[in-house]
């Protein structure tokens, strides 16, 4: 045997005896431990986030404990060697921790849920301190209305002012409304000193634009062109509109001719059975899915309606978070939207780490008006209610609602850009131009909307969702025909075209090849013609 050959075998036999070394996990089994973490996480906050939302306490421990592993599980990971789609889910896990994960700090029980917050509150402090007591204060008064021997709630009064022929209860109603402006915009007016930290907190263009410019490219709709986009959607409403200027509360009744001959037929005690024979009659069936509703009122309830992940893992569970008192239309309207997000959360096939919502909120906003936009419709509403309104008029239910979303849009556009400016005087400006709404400056009916404080800016997915919302509607008619009486292969053929892909596709990749094309408000504004379209001649336009 050769001494090389003796001095090989003596290394071989000191190798096979010595203790192992300590080795990093492989980078894709590290990122697997990390992801298999994270849907742990994920699930214990959504428990968390549902619970509070219930009135319940949640385990802000155990949420608390599972984010340190996760931390340590994503602090393993060696991004650098992963491959592009493994990189792209350790992003997401990076974001989703970032932006989803906070530590949590249980909230101070109150002595007595049904007591009013100090209201106005002060404006010391930052940001999120002066957003969460005014919307704390905005809660509480757009549910505690006084109307006579009543207590009202703002949608409860909204849907009144809809129905009332009388146009001195209908000012008397709208006025009632006005503790709900004051708790945004009374005193030393704190909205403006909420723009004013809104707009500082913001850089460049994200400034300019009034809401996060990524989100709206995100969706396909270039931001060069929103706001134009936008001023031709009012204008081509006022073009279908009578040349009469109304009151802001004659204004809202004369848009509700569909909404006072249908509610009748939609007592509080058929919202939900309709809402989910309706998503049932185009293959989508809320229960079978795993969808869940909050949809009783209680003091201390999130006034604003909302759709979020119960749990992520093994399967999605949605839940919805609404409050009515009463039904109608309006509030059957706005359930089916909310349960248009919970049919496209639960649809969401896709990795764990990208298993959230996709990342455009235009998007989102749009994707759940795809069936509740036909409400209005007289073949759909005779469909499930056996009665119709005439097109005209159910066409004016529809962008009545969503010409106020893009007023209201244009509105946070320009305070954020001009935090000084009077918001009473930019929204009259507003609402005269291009609604006919007769000016009151000395109001504050503008501040109706509880995004206006919790999320400035996010009025801008609403609006620029309407003009993604007639794209997509239109694209499904032209591929797949007319689902608006029914039609229960719709889901299926939907689902992995829009809904399933949660962050594993930007959106705007998913938009434009559904769409075949770019985005453009040329549906929204055909559909809007339909409403001038319909009007029978020597109607005084």
């Amino acid at each position: 045997m050769s001494a090389f050959r003796t001095a090989f075998l003596v290394v071989l036999a000191g190798a096979a005896c010595a203790p192992p070394r300590t080795q990093s996990p492989p980078p894709v089994a590290a990122l697997a431990a990390a992801e298999s973490t994270y849907a742990a996480a994920r699930d214990a906050r959504d428990h968390y986030d549902v619970a509070l939302a219930l009135g319940l306490p949640g385990d802000a421990a155990g949420v608390n404990r599972l984010r340190g592993h996760l931390v340590a599980a994503l602090g393993a990971v060696d991004a650098a060697a992963l491959a592009s789609t493994e990189a792209r889910a350790f992003g997401a896990m990076q974001r989703g921790l970032r932006e989803a994960l906070d530590s949590v700090v249980p909230p101070s029980p109150r002595a007595d849920a049904s007591a009013p917050p100090t209201c106005p509150p002060g404006s010391d402090g930052g940001l999120d301190s002066l957003k969460a007591r005014l919307y704390r204060c905005y809660g509480w008064a757009q549910s505690h209305l006084p109307v006579g021997a009543d207590t009202l709630d703002r949608l409860t009064i909204l849907a009144e002012i809809g129905r009332a022929a009388d146009p001195a209860r209908r000012r008397a109603l709208f006025y009632a409304l006005g503790p709900v402006w004051r708790s945004v915009d009374g005193g030393d007016s704190l909205y403006r000193r909420l723009v004013t930290l809104e707009a500082a907190a913001r850089s460049g263009a994200a400034t300019r634009l009034a809401t996060r410019p990524d989100q709206v490219l995100a969706a396909g709709l270039p931001m060069d062109s929103i706001e134009p986009w936008l001023v031709a959607v009012l204008e081509a409403w006022r073009a279908a509109s009578p040349s009469t200027v109304l009151e802001p509360w004659d204004w809202l009744y004369r848009n509700g001719q569909a909404s006072r001959v249908l509610s009748p037929r939609i007592p509080r005690s058929r919202l939900l059975p309709l809402d989910l024979a309706v998503f049932r009659a185009l293959g989508a069936d809320a229960a079978a899915l795993g969808v869940r509703f909050d949809l009783a009122p209680r003091d201390g309830k999130d006034p604003v309606a909302s759709t979020s992940f119960g749990a992520r893992s093994p399967l999605i569970e949605p839940w919805v978070f609404a409050t009515y008192r009463d039904g109608g239309l309006d509030n059957l309207n706005e359930l089916l939207h909310e349960t248009g997000h919970a049919i496209h959360l639960a649809a969401i096939r896709t990795r764990p780490a990208f298993r959230d919502w996709p990342d455009s909120d235009p998007f989102t906003e749009a994707v759940a008006d795809v069936v509740a936009l036909d409400v209005y419709e007289p073949v759909w509403q005779q469909r499930w209610l056996g009665d119709s309104v005439p097109l005209a008029e159910g066409l004016r239910g529809r962008y009545g609602g969503i010409v106020l979303d893009v007023a209201w849009a244009l509105f946070e556009r320009r305070m954020l850009r001009e935090p000084t400016a009077d918001p009473n005087r930019v929204w009259t400006d507003l609402t005269w131009r291009y609604l006919r709404i007769r000016p009151h400056p000395e109001l504050s009916w503008w501040a109706m909307r509880g995004q206006l404080i919790d999320a400035p800016g996010y009025m801008m997915n609403y609006a620029a969702g309407a003009i993604l919302i007639a794209a997509i509607r239109d694209r499904i008619r032209r591929l797949h025909g007319s689902f608006v009486t029914g039609d229960r292969t719709w889901y299926d053929w939907v689902a992995p075209r829009l809904y399933r892909f949660g962050l594993e596709r930007p959106t705007r990749e998913v938009v434009e090849e559904f769409l075949g094309g770019p985005v453009t408000p040329a549906a929204l504004l055909e559909d809007l013609g339909r409403m001038r379209a319909a009007v029978p001649r020597g109607t005084g336009r």
